[in-house]
């Protein structure tokens, strides 16, 4: 068992047993490439919107998770499985398309949860009332790409939306029972350990339920690769990145499940930094620092404590 609240320790907990999730790719654009906001979308995003390891949308959904199951049993024996929407922005479409997507798999028994990555400014009220109904029937959650509260990155990385506005959404979110999760970046141009403590002390005000640490890494197709050939700007070391993540899992509250601590580019793209190109050594170095400061942020006993809170924050038992 991990020293602080892992994914897979949390889920194993949560639904009785190996929990896996299932990339899918819903057939979403975002108003971020398709000229809504902007054609290039984050600055930090690849071609595939960041989903580089879905299925194809060539494939329909059901046939999509049929093919994931098949290809992670060769790695993992699961026994519970999460539709994961990884890629560009899941509910950014008629409220007719998203309605057929999500209904659809909401009524697959083999499906446990589903997680939808999103953006704040593509869910407006009539979304939010449908995703809440969705939420009656199979545990769901959202993932919001943060990245930083600084409003100067925010500008800069081009979001599209201000930090006022992403709070705004968490609020509207909370008020309607919807779990979700943050997404992180520790080290983005010109950031220093203000910024990324002023990101990690906001993660700890709200306590979503997940969160999601990347450090920053450069994929040679990826508009910030341009800017970091143009201006040099201070990549994190694996060191300091590692002292960053542990002081956050130090810091987040403890009810906060950490789906991930490190970034995971697709090694033939990545520019820089070649460190994170083997996630398992990062996650390794993370696990022997936290052992060698003698912190476990949360033990066996309080995982089922944690689990608990979750169902009942929940408010529907759908899960037991």
């Amino acid at each position: 068992m991990k020293r602080f609240l892992s994914f897979n320790d949390f889920f194993c907990e949560y639904f009785s047993g190996k929990t896996v999730k299932l990339s899918l790719d819903g057939g979403f654009s975002c108003p971020n490439r398709d000229g809504t906001l902007s054609t290039y979308g984050c600055i930090f995003c690849s071609d595939k919107g960041s989903g580089e390891f879905a299925a194809s949308r060539n494939f329909s959904i059901s046939n999509q998770i049929e093919l994931q199951k098949l290809f992670l049993s060769k790695k993992w024996k699961a026994e519970n499985y999460i539709a994961y929407f990884q890629n560009f922005t899941n509910t950014y479409d008629s409220i007719e398309k998203i309605k057929k997507i999500y209904d659809e798999v909401a009524s697959r028994d083999d499906i446990s949860a589903i997680s939808i990555a999103t953006r704040c400014d593509c869910l407006d009220d009539e979304k939010i009332n449908y995703l809440k109904e969705i939420s009656k029937k199979k545990t769901l959650w959202l993932e919001l790409g943060m990245q930083s509260v600084s409003e100067n990155t925010i500008k800069l990385i081009n979001r599209g939306y201000t930090h006022k506005f992403f709070d705004e959404t968490i609020n509207k979110l909370k008020d309607a029972n919807i779990l979700f999760l943050i997404h992180t970046i520790f080290g983005l141009p010109y950031e220093d350990e203000k910024n990324f403590t002023n990101s990690i002390n906001y993660i700890k005000k709200i306590v979503p339920f997940g969160v999601k640490f990347h450090n920053l890494y450069i994929l040679k197709n990826s508009p910030i690769y341009k800017l970091y050939k143009k201006n040099n700007f201070k990549i994190l070391s694996k060191e300091e990145y590692i002292e960053t993540v542990i002081y956050a899992l130090d810091n987040i509250d403890k009810k906060t499940v950490v789906h991930r601590i490190t970034g995971d580019p697709p090694k033939k793209n990545l520019y820089k930094p070649k460190w994170c190109s083997d996630k398992l050594s990062v996650i390794s170095e993370i696990d022997k620092n936290l052992k060698e400061l003698n912190k476990s942020i949360v033990n066996e006993s309080e995982v089922k404590k944690i689990s608990n809170y979750w169902k009942k924050k929940d408010n529907f038992f759908i899960c037991n």
